[in-house]
């Protein structure tokens, strides 16, 4: 209604996508697919605005879609002051979001992914080796721990780590939430804990292109169902390839934190994507690494 009254910014609204058919005077509500496909051709749609943070996890795959198509994505804040923010809309705050999968700088990430995991696995191979010789020798046969997660678009692969814990069957390795305190953990499986030295298998993953060495942490279907379902925005982490490290991890979200805090982040650093920040971040987690944080 803001746009209509303020012809001077730039945009004319050409319809409403909603659920039910009521809407702005003299705008045609899309509630189908093909009735947006529609608009976007007849009216050379070039721009979507979203009006509220729920659009990008409810219509993601159309979002996607419209970006894809070639429009520009902007969400448009309507509760924050419009002198914050850079770009503005009729007085509101807005912000372009970047959905597609072909972003620019997409394929740098690429290389950054294969040239650090190719170097880093060369670097410490021996390091894995010694691990995997002595958690054989401490704790038996078994030191690969393989577990199915899901990645980008929802789709499962399978993650590597070495083995720091036994769980009981199946559904408890599926189910379980957070084995960091186990008490049964032997002294040199807690030590490959503290240290992350577990997660140096995942760079096998980030070679073959399953993983990315920065992005939001993958986690198993069992749990996605149940986060997706509760926390919104859970779901939309998923339009990135999932990484070792990320933006939620180096502020501290890791182990039994805040589902919510957690696609907060994730969330913010895809919005506002850039190798440079894939940078900084990978910085971070070496820090915290040489200061023995823990995983």
């Amino acid at each position: 209604a803001a746009v209509l009254r303020h012809p001077g910014c730039g945009v004319r609204p050409v319809g409403v996508v909603a659920e039910h058919p009521e809407g702005p005077a003299g705008l045609p509500v899309l509630t189908t697919g093909e009735e947006v496909e529609r608009a976007l051709i007849q009216n050379g749609v070039r721009a979507v605005l979203t009006v509220h943070p729920a659009v990008r996890t409810e219509q993601g795959p159309l979002l996607r879609a419209l970006a894809e198509s070639g429009c520009v994505v902007w969400e448009v804040d309507a509760d924050s002051p419009a002198y914050e923010m850079r770009d503005q809309l009729a007085g509101f705050s807005c912000r372009r979001l970047e959905m597609g999968s072909r972003r620019r700088g997409s394929i740098g990430k690429r290389v950054l992914d294969i040239a650090v995991s190719g170097a880093a696995l060369v670097l410490a191979g021996p390091l894995l080796l010694v691990c995997a010789a002595v958690l054989r020798l401490t704790d038996g046969p078994g030191v690969v721990f393989r577990q199915e997660r899901i990645g980008k678009d929802g789709r499962p692969f399978t993650l590597l780590k070495l083995r720091t814990h036994r769980p009981a069957d199946a559904h408890e390795a599926a189910t379980r939430w957070s084995v960091a305190g186990e008490v049964e953990m032997s002294r040199f499986c807690r030590f490959l804990r503290e240290t992350s030295l577990d997660e140096l298998l995942q760079l096998w993953n980030v070679l073959w292109g399953d993983m990315s060495l920065v992005g939001p942490r993958p986690e198993r279907p069992y749990f996605v169902g149940q986060f997706s379902q509760t926390y919104p925005g859970y779901a939309a982490r998923h339009r990135m390839r999932t990484g070792i490290t990320g933006l939620a991890q180096v502020n501290g979200l890791r182990g039994d934190t805040s589902i919510e805090d957690r696609a907060r982040f994730d969330n913010a650093y895809i919005d506002n994507w850039s190798l440079w920040q894939d940078i900084c971040i990978l910085l971070r987690t070496a820090a915290s690494l040489v200061r023995s944080t823990g995983s």
